[in-house]
């Protein structure tokens, strides 16, 4: 009697594991952050969304995608409301006490864009007296507070509007991700330059909430994507060039 219990018990706790497993991982990305994610016809495309396909395919996990706006996925996070998240998310000390992530998986930086026929804004120093656009809820916008006067920093929930906001000439900079302003910057080439260096160099991180068993396994599976070349493949189509090497 007491081997069966035994077994039942295994039994059980196997099934328990197993339909946990089954369950499929909600995982967050974001509307609008081209290349690494943004909608074509009907669906979502980019690095980001393809990083993740390839890691759930050697994890064997289920997942749905789960668009949302930048400045609901930490808190996403936070309340387990969604499994994980990849969005292109500067790993900070501020965000690392409320969520976990993973090893970086893109080193960035912020960018200066201004429009063509500026010269008044040649890079940083030159933001005291100008309005900035950048975009609500990343770490831009703690960036543009130190150069520019607070209430000359505009803050927008989507790139479209902080980038039209400098088209129009409501801004006279736009502050923000590296690769989203080179990726504007070629499509508006003549309308718009980059001025100045890349800033405070960042790392791109997948977020999970605090204590997900997932990091280890999706920080094996990214480790081996860029030993056997599948990274590197992955980075060629979206930006044009192999990242380089360390």
């Amino acid at each position: 009697m007491k081997r069966l219990l035994a077994v039942l018990t295994v039994l059980v706790a196997l099934g328990m594991s197993t339909a946990a497993f089954a369950n499929k991982l909600i995982v967050a990305h974001d509307t609008n952050f081209k290349p690494f994610e943004y909608k074509e016809g009907d669906e979502y495309v980019g690095f980001d969304i393809d990083m993740w396909k390839e890691i759930a395919k050697r994890l064997n996990l289920e997942f749905t995608f789960q668009p949302m706006d930048f400045n609901g996925i930490i808190p996403g996070l936070q309340a387990g409301s969604i499994d994980a998240a990849v969005a292109g998310i500067t790993i900070k000390p501020e965000r690392q006490e409320v969520v976990d992530f993973s090893d970086g998986y893109y080193d960035s930086g912020l960018s200066l864009l201004v429009k063509a026929d500026n010269t008044a804004v040649n890079g940083i120093e030159d933001l005291k007296d100008a309005t900035i656009a950048t975009k609500l809820a990343t770490s831009s916008v703690d960036f543009a507070y130190t150069f520019a006067k607070k209430e000359k920093v505009k803050l927008f929930p989507n790139n479209d509007g902080m980038f039209m906001e400098l088209l129009s000439g409501g801004a006279d900079a736009v502050i923000f991700d590296m690769p989203v302003v080179m990726d504007f910057a070629s499509k508006y080439e003549g309308q718009v330059k980059v001025v100045g260096p890349t800033y405070q160099g960042q790392a791109y991180g997948i977020g999970f909430p605090k204590g997900s068993k997932l990091v280890p396994d999706v920080n094996k599976a990214l480790a081996d994507m860029k030993a056997d070349g599948t990274y590197e493949q992955m980075y060629i189509k979206w930006f044009g060039f192999a990242p380089a090497k360390n």
